[in-house]
């Protein structure tokens, strides 16, 4: 595990002016992903709860989710968020320590896939698509003034 800070994505260094004043490859050669127009038809059935999802992250994320190399995650996410209401049912209902560890496992292999698709402050703030700073009183007071 390699010591120190990770590397803070180009996105990021752009959006704070660039603070280390390291070389940042150019804006042009920067190869943009393809975006979606609109939320995509999963291509494999998902039962209410993880169509519910696979329907609120194309409405949050259609800005940095691409229908080409990060559906497959959502999918299997999506489907995930379907086993584990139908797990949840089940530990419920029984003293099954086995089935409560199994149910466990899979949340946490759930909040994982979305932090990697990035529904989370962290990381969304890594992947360059989050506010990387807060408004300070004064900046807002500046800007309401600037505008009267």
């Amino acid at each position: 595990m390699p010591a120190g800070r990770p590397a803070k994505p180009t996105e990021q260094k752009r959006l704070l002016g660039n603070p280390g004043k390291r070389a940042l490859p150019a804006a042009q050669s920067v190869e943009l992903l393809p975006m979606a127009e609109e939320a995509p038809e999963p291509h494999r059935p998902l039962l209410t709860y993880g169509r519910e999802l696979w329907d609120r992250v194309w409405r949050s994320g259609i800005s940095w989710i691409s229908p080409d190399t990060d559906v497959e995650l959502l999918l299997m996410t999506c489907e995930m968020v379907d086993e584990r209401w139908n797990l949840r049912i089940k530990v419920m209902s029984s003293d099954n320590m086995a089935m409560a560890r199994r149910l466990d496992n899979l949340t946490r292999l759930i909040v994982g896939n979305l932090s990697l698709l990035g529904f989370s402050p962290s990381d969304r703030a890594r992947l360059g698509v989050a506010e990387v700073k807060r408004i300070s009183k004064i900046e807002e007071l500046r800007r309401r003034r600037d505008e009267l």
